[in-house]
């Protein structure tokens, strides 16, 4: 018989933890990168000068994962050109999505400015200056520019040669990594278009925001759709430049009545995506759903650099008192379903995050996670969508979203107990309300309306709690106190050693 070793079922060596390999998606593009190439491509001598005019003491250097092996170097250059007088950091695993701006971070070294390196959002920060240095990521712009032409050509041709002469407009809009070549693709598309008459427009990406300064962000920034209308927006054709990210998902459901051409530099090919609108939409709306039949939310703190984060929050709040929902505020940092699963009695989540980390599409998820404009559609009195879809803090805190639907109002009901029908679950629902008078007579009087407080005896209403309710409900509510009835333990000699391998052999 062959010795098999023994295993502790309830214990484990830690071994693996400290072996284990970590996947990291390395773009390419970032690769093998010469040392005389780091000036010119992290523009070293602009992040200097800004640094040394701009007479900033401490500066903090935020990467992506994937650019994290090119800190060292950077932090180098930046260090023997800037001089002394000025200190420089590199900031570690960032608090939310690496596109934000994490000035929580920035603020423990007392910096006072940040460099962010890579992707970004582009959101208006709300304490720090941030300067922007997006890259070069490669890209063939004679092939870009034969295949957006190709594809738009033949799309144009069609408004062109009808009777209603109307020409649409050409938007270029592109990931943050092509900026540098931008105003060059814009200009020579334009001649390739130039005899069909059509426009190509360009709003050229900030590489610097101050909290007081107002500046108009690429996301948000529709020079030809300003007035938001249909017939407008079915006027003007997007091309895009980037691959397949946030970014363009965004892009597609934001702008669900244009059609948006996308190249991709990696597989240099063009394509219509518009198709995938309405099934980014329905998936979206589906989500809604789910939102109209929870009473209890929770408001996840996604960003704490983005300006209008706190006001956003409020909005949100007065929105769900206003149903008369109970609403949790809740700070997680990087969510993953672990986290999320911790707090059983929130039936809906809410993220608030800048517009690329703010739509979660994950099944992983036990709850549902929606947007603040998703939840503005859910608590209208009528479960219609006119497809418009709003990410912008700044259009959402301005009422602009509430123009085209209509928020459920305390007292707009005319029998607040009436039932409501789920499309979700095909039957109808009593829907809970929180913050009256009604919600807390109702338990009054019953054993449900108590519950201990603290091991002292004293006890407490439930009152208008969602999760004391919870609580209560539940057959199993953590180690029972037991006063009185067992005595202390003996103190016994603990292990020594660290984690990973103890020096004694007790389990």
């Amino acid at each position: 018989m062959t010795d098999v070793p023994a295993v502790s079922t309830f214990s484990a060596s830690g071994e693996d933890a400290i072996t284990r390999t970590i996947e990291l998606n390395i773009d390419s593009s970032t690769q093998d990168i010469a040392q005389s190439d780091f000036l010119e491509i992290y523009e070293i001598e602009r992040t200097v000068t800004a640094i040394v005019e701009g007479d900033f003491k401490r500066t903090a250097l935020q990467f992506p994962d994937e650019l994290l092996r090119h800190s060292v170097p950077i932090y180098r250059l930046l260090k023997s050109k800037a001089g002394e007088g000025h200190d420089i950091y590199v900031l570690a695993d960032t608090s939310y999505g690496s596109c934000c701006v994490d000035e929580v971070a920035a603020q423990h070294v007392d910096a006072d400015l940040i460099v962010h390196y890579g992707h970004a959002c582009l959101s208006q920060p709300s304490r720090l200056p941030v300067i922007y240095v997006f890259g070069k990521k490669p890209i063939d712009v004679d092939d870009c520019i034969n295949q957006l032409g190709n594809c738009l050509t033949t799309r144009l041709q069609e408004d062109t040669n009808s009777d209603s002469g109307n020409r649409p407009d050409i938007l270029l809009r592109y990931d943050v990594g092509y900026s540098y070549c931008a105003d060059v693709i814009t200009h020579r598309l334009g001649s390739e278009l130039q005899s069909l008459t059509i426009r190509v427009l360009h709003d050229p990406l900030p590489t610097r925001l101050d909290p007081k300064t107002t500046v108009h962000s690429p996301k948000t920034f529709e020079p030809a759709v300003a007035k938001a209308d249909e017939d407008i927006c079915t006027n003007v054709v997007i091309a895009y430049i980037g691959g397949e990210s946030l970014n363009l998902t965004n892009l597609l459901m934001t702008h669900s009545h244009c059609e948006v051409y996308a190249y991709d530099p990696s597989t240099r090919s063009a394509h219509l995506q518009s198709h995938r609108t309405n099934k980014l939409l329905m998936r979206r709306f589906a989500m809604v759903q789910r939102a109209r039949d929870a009473d209890v939310f929770g408001i996840l703190v996604g960003t704490l650099g983005v300006t209008s984060y706190l006001p956003l929050i409020a909005h949100v709040r007065k929105l769900l008192a206003r149903a008369q929902k109970k609403s949790y505020t809740i700070s997680v940092g990087k969510l993953n379903p672990a986290k999320l699963a911790n707090f059983m009695e929130i039936e809906c989540f809410i993220l608030i995050a800048c517009p690329e980390n703010s739509v979660i599409d994950a099944k992983e998820f036990l709850r549902p996670i929606v947007t603040p404009f998703e939840l503005e559609v859910a608590l209208q009195a009528e479960g219609t969508w006119s497809g418009r879809y709003v990410l912008d803090f700044e259009k959402l805190l301005a009422g602009d979203s509430e123009n085209d639907i209509g928020i459920v109002a305390e007292g707009n009901e005319s029998d607040p107990d009436q039932p409501t029908f789920s499309l979700i679950t095909g039957k109808y629902r009593q829907a809970r309300r929180y913050g009256t008078q009604d919600n807390e007579t109702s338990t009054e009087g019953t054993s449900a309306a108590l519950t201990l407080r603290n091991q002292d005896g004293a006890i407490s209403k439930l009152a208008d709690s969602a999760a004391a309710l919870f609580l209560n409900s539940r057959s199993y509510q953590g180690l029972e106190t037991k006063i009185g009835e067992d005595s202390p333990s003996v103190l016994e000699q603990g292990r020594s050693g660290i984690a990973r391998g103890y020096s004694d052999d007790h389990a």
